[in-house]
């Protein structure tokens, strides 16, 4: 949010910008803007604030912005082939490099990508050096691929499934579910 908070205000024409100008766009206080830019050692002047250039500079090196990540996606039903199709995910450097999947006739379709069969995962992501996964599998195999991708060297799994997974530490999971989240509107909407 703090990026694109900054690209908006370059896009302005501003070369500076204060912690509350940051604050006031992404809905946080000043307080919380400049902890958790303290946190990765960035600092600001109390008169000028905070370049723009250097800032995004250094929140790119944070993100990573300058390296290219390869992900894999795992069930390549509805939600995998949009996912596949988008193009956001490319202008940011991260490059979908196929999808896995156990039903054969995928393997025959059309797809911007290429789709294997699950037993070629554990190559493909040590030959690829891919660390995050998009699981969107059915919910009954969502465990036995995920141990499978913690097993290939996966570190990061995006969890479109309703599986509450079990994961070691060392692995991070964030759980997507649009369903949820239109419910929790369609609440606060009806309040």
């Amino acid at each position: 949010m703090y990026r694109h908070s900054l690209v908006h205000f370059k896009s302005l024409g501003f070369q500076n910008v204060f912690s509350y100008n940051i604050a006031r766009h992404v809905g946080v206080s000043p307080e919380q803007v400049r902890k958790d830019f303290s946190e990765f050692n960035i600092k600001g002047n109390k008169k000028a604030g905070y370049s723009l250039d250097d800032l995004l500079s250094q929140l790119d090196r944070i993100f990573q912005k300058n390296k290219q990540h390869n992900v894999i996606i795992v069930g390549i039903g509805n939600i995998g082939n949009d996912l596949v199709n988008y193009q956001g995910f490319r202008n940011r450097g991260i490059i979908i490099k196929s999808a896995f999947d156990n039903d054969v006739n995928k393997f025959k379709q059309n797809y911007p990508i290429p789709v294997y069969p699950l037993e070629y995962l554990p190559n493909f992501v040590k030959m690829h050096h891919v660390r995050i996964a998009i699981l969107s599998t059915t919910l009954e195999a969502a465990q036995d691929v995920t141990d499978l991708l913690v097993d290939s060297g996966i570190k990061g799994i995006m969890n479109f499934t309703y599986a509450n997974l079990r994961v070691p530490g060392e692995i991070h999971v964030m759980d997507i579910s649009l369903t949820d989240t239109l419910e929790s509107l369609v609440f606060l909407a009806n309040q």
